[in-house]
């Protein structure tokens, strides 16, 4: 008997008739116990064997855009220094904050009379549209009519990792599902021979960890798939020597007919995710090798993005992300952390800006070039803003720093149905509260979901009783932002 026939005859083994009605003993109560309770399993029936969980799906309406690159700064990147551009700080630079701006608001690492701090930035109008951005975002400035800037957005979340989780999922809980993941839920995938959500880090770790692409409650199929920055994207996707394509093969036959076998005995969406998690890792053999070869690519394409060839860095995530979509990736997600200066504020702006703003505006211009852009959603932010107070701690080796400030901050987007070249919210004097058109981390995802063809209030998932979705219970779309 070969080695095949062997593990058949093993499984068949183990299903025998007491192995069923043991089984059944707790099942079929089970099975009815849910019937009258309604099962908490996704929209639909459950994963049949043969069934592909990221098929494409269609949407409650027609959309305006078809995937997402999400380009997330870590750390929370200061908009005082970037994008809102605040004179009276410069007035009254170095003297306390006025007590009714502050309201009795408590810190991490600052007092809240602390004083007034202001940029050494210099700022100007950019674009037909005027946006003012600051002399550290030079080649952002080149795109200025192709993005929209929110200056008014707010968080619930202090902390990074709270605030990090609440930007991807929602929500300040871990467990659950990330942005990309409900993406991946509603929409399925195009790419036959990639990941549909892909995750590209450039630069340290995360506070909120894995947790900012995982799948929480959903089927762990829609969890992103982190690539590595050197060698195989995908730990073990090398064959081991001695282990031919074709042996590779008639072994992934033997084990997805075990699984399929088991998926239709119980129905577990998580056998689902096995079968294409084998059958994605197979294909992938081949298509992965491709896309981070980048060989083919213009010399003026890799100069524009600041790219080099065998050198990890965020301007090669941003033209892998464009590869990415090309070749039917749903949703992509690119982490660079680095923007938490508590100390150093215009130093350290200007080496993350240094590293980030070539290629967020590259991306632009070849998703543009490409015909890309306009179905595609580009979202660039961190998880919160920076305090228009100074942090200075000489006991911690800090100065001319700014704490974390969850009351206004601002993010940029383009492409997918945005309106494009426009400014969106006020900030007062100082930079400190919102007085215009405030947006919620709610609404923009309420927003995005919106221009994926989705009612935010009806894209759901039953879990322990209750219809989850990725705006809890709150969200309103931001109209201003749609084209």
């Amino acid at each position: 008997m070969n080695p095949l026939e062997e593990l058949r005859a093993e499984y068949a083994r183990l299903v025998t008739r007491r192995w069923f009605l043991r089984q059944c003993s707790v099942g079929l109560g089970s099975i009815a116990l849910a019937s009258l309770l309604g099962a908490d399993k996704a929209l639909g029936a459950a994963p049949t064997a043969g069934s592909d969980p990221l098929a494409p799906r269609l949407p409650h309406f027609k959309p305006k855009a078809k995937r997402v690159i999400y380009l997330f700064m870590g750390g929370a990147p200061s908009q005082l220094d970037l994008f809102d551009n605040k004179p009276t700080l410069a007035k009254y630079n170095g003297k306390p904050v006025p007590q009714e701006v502050v309201m009795g608001q408590q810190y991490a690492f600052i007092r809240p009379d602390a004083a007034l701090f202001a940029t050494d930035f210099k700022f100007s109008c950019q674009g037909q549209c005027g946006a003012e951005l600051s002399e550290a975002l030079p080649h952002l400035a080149e795109v200025a009519d192709d993005i929209a800037i929110v200056k008014s957005m707010t968080t619930d979340a202090f902390n990074h990792a709270p605030a990090q989780v609440l930007m991807q999922t929602g929500s300040t809980q871990f467990g659950r599902p990330s942005f990309g993941s409900w993406v991946l839920y509603g929409l399925g995938s195009q790419a036959h021979n990639l990941p549909g959500f892909v995750v590209l880090n450039s630069a340290g770790g995360l506070s909120g960890g894995t947790a900012l692409y995982g799948s929480g409650f959903l089927p762990t199929v829609y969890q992103g798939v982190a690539f590595r920055k050197t060698g195989d994207p995908v730990l073990f996707l090398s064959n081991p020597a001695g282990i031919s394509n074709p042996m590779q093969r008639r072994t992934l036959d033997v084990i997805k007919e075990l699984n399929e076998k088991h998926l239709a005995a119980v129905g577990d969406p998580e056998i689902a995710t096995r079968i294409n998690a084998f059958e994605m890792a197979y294909r992938m053999q081949s298509s992965a090798p491709e896309l981070i070869d980048i060989s083919k690519e213009s010399p003026e394409t890799l100069k524009m993005y600041g790219a080099e060839m065998g050198k990890p860095s965020f301007a090669m995530n941003c033209l892998l992300a464009r590869r990415l979509i090309e070749r039917g990736v749903r949703f992509v997600q690119l982490f660079h952390e680095g923007w938490d200066h508590h100390s150093e504020v215009h130093k350290g702006v200007l080496e993350q800006a240094g590293m980030t703003d070539r290629a967020s505006a590259a991306l632009i211009k070849d998703l543009k070039q490409r015909g890309l852009l306009e179905d595609t959603l580009v979202l660039w932010g961190g998880e919160f803003g920076r305090t228009p107070m100074v942090e200075s701690n000489p006991d911690v080796g800090r100065k001319l720093g700014r704490d974390h400030h969850p009351q206004a901050f601002t993010v940029w987007l383009a492409g997918g149905g945005i309106k494009p070249g426009i400014t969106l919210g006020e900030t007062d004097e100082f930079g400190f509260h919102v007085t215009r058109d405030k947006v919620h981390v709610h609404d923009l995802h309420a927003t995005l979901l919106k221009l994926l063809g989705f009612d935010h209030t009806k894209l759901t998932y039953r879990f322990q009783g209750r219809d989850f979705r990725l705006t809890d219970v709150e969200g309103e779309v931001v109209t201003k932002l749609i084209a």
